[in-house]
């Protein structure tokens, strides 16, 4: 190798399996280790270090290497300081950009460390003046400053704890087999110790929300104070309107669970109904709109948006069809965000893990276990998943967020 640094990684490397995935990235990227010092902890709790040197045939390669085991905490042990390259074509990060994740990171200027502003994977490094935020690489212009370098920057990894002294059944952070009431009253805590702090619960929600017969309760939710933010498509707010309007989802009546006659005109109907009213809020002032989850977020002064995809009707007026656009509208309102869960729906989950810091908890609830192990796989490592049927859910958790809700049942 020609080119080496020294690392130093610490926590329970041994019980987690950290420091084999580690080695198999360093090998993974064509490098070499060498391990240098390895204090094991001796009891449970203590925590282990290594500090190895890690080798590369050139600068490039090794920087890559470096930004890779950084991930997982395997921080340069002389951090130096950044490499900092102006951005020269709009759009465009420079060669060797620092390639970020969502985990807590620092930057060393001035002698000193500088915590990056909206951790966010898959965006560079932007240094303005003494302070450092993240930035997706279609917001980059010409004449920006951009950190290239693995030098100078620092991950801190999320702390895993155990919470068991030996071997148990379901404890995989995705089952359907967990005791479905303890599981609900997780996520109800996580959404009041939110409300608590004064932090925002966002939820990011698809159709079947409304076709599972859902939306009564969350809109009990809504109402009861624990949706701030709702994520979601053309498609929930469309067949959430359509119940409104016509008492069918996707043509099904929810009252009989069976389709109605000209039922699949329904949803193109609610939706040329909201365009001629001008906008969902315009809706509801008018009196067009009288219930459902979209009008209750316009009632209740909560915000949503609504993003669309190419196989969109209409669309509704609200949804944003350039997804730039929409990404930058929901990147306005993750600031302030205490929980996150996201419900039935795996495009919408995969683009919000996307944005959001990993220090902001998140529970994924699905009938597809899929859809939880794609955000895991994507670098949502704090994702946590329910894999159940997203209506019964949705009743249970309305029934101990609202008591009203809870009388009513």
């Amino acid at each position: 190798m020609q080119v080496t640094e020294t690392v130093q990684i610490t926590g329970h490397l041994m019980d987690s399996g950290l420091l084999s995935r580690v080695l198999d990235d360093i090998r993974g990227y064509g490098g070499e280790y060498t391990l240098d010092k390895f204090d094991l902890g001796y009891d449970k709790d203590d925590p282990s270090t290594v500090r190895m040197t890690v080798g590369a045939e050139d600068e490039e390669s090794l920087q890559r290497l470096l930004m890779r085991i950084q991930t997982k905490g395997a921080n340069l042990v002389d951090p130096g300081t950044p490499e900092i390259t102006e951005v020269s074509q709009d759009g465009v990060f420079p060669d060797g950009f620092y390639s970020t994740t969502n985990l807590p990171t620092s930057v060393r200027l001035g002698g000193h460390w500088v915590t990056v502003q909206n951790p966010e994977m898959d965006c560079g490094l932007l240094v303005e003046g003494d302070a450092v935020r993240t930035i997706p690489m279609s917001e980059v212009r010409a004449g920006m400053k951009i950190i290239s370098s693995a030098q100078g920057v620092r991950v801190t990894p999320p702390i895993v704890t155990s919470t068991e002294d030996g071997f148990g059944f379901m404890e995989s952070d995705v089952s359907s087999e967990k005791p479905q009431r303890v599981l609900v009253k997780q996520v109800a805590d996580g959404m009041r110790e939110a409300k608590a702090n004064g932090q925002k619960v966002l939820w990011v929600g698809g159709p079947g929300i409304v076709h599972t017969g859902a939306a009564p309760a969350m809109v009990a939710i809504v109402e009861a104070g624990y949706v701030d933010v709702l994520f979601a498509g053309n498609a929930l707010a469309t067949h959430d309107i359509e119940s409104s309007l016509y008492g069918t989802s996707l043509g099904v009546d929810l009252a009989r669970g069976r389709g109605v006659e000209h039922g699949h005109e329904h949803h193109i109907r609610a939706i040329n109904t909201i365009r001629k009213a001008g906008s969902i809020a315009a809706a509801v002032e008018q009196g067009v709109l009288t219930s459902g989850v979209m009008h209750a977020l316009v009632k209740n002064g909560k915000q949503f948006v609504l993003v669309g995809s190419v196989r969109d009707d209409g669309p509704l007026p609200d949804v944003y069809t350039d997804v730039l656009e929409g990404q930058r509208a929901m990147r306005a309102e993750l600031d302030g965000v205490g929980y996150c869960l996201m419900a039935a729906t795996m495009l919408h989950s995969v683009a919000t893990g996307n944005i959001l810091p990993a220090s902001i908890p998140l529970t994924c609830v699905d009938i597809n276990p899929a859809t939880v192990t794609k955000l895991a796989d994507r670098g949502s490592s704090q994702a946590r998943g329910i894999v159940t049927d997203v209506g019964l859910f949705v009743e249970h958790l309305a029934r101990e967020l609202s008591p009203s809700y809870a009388d009513m049942k």
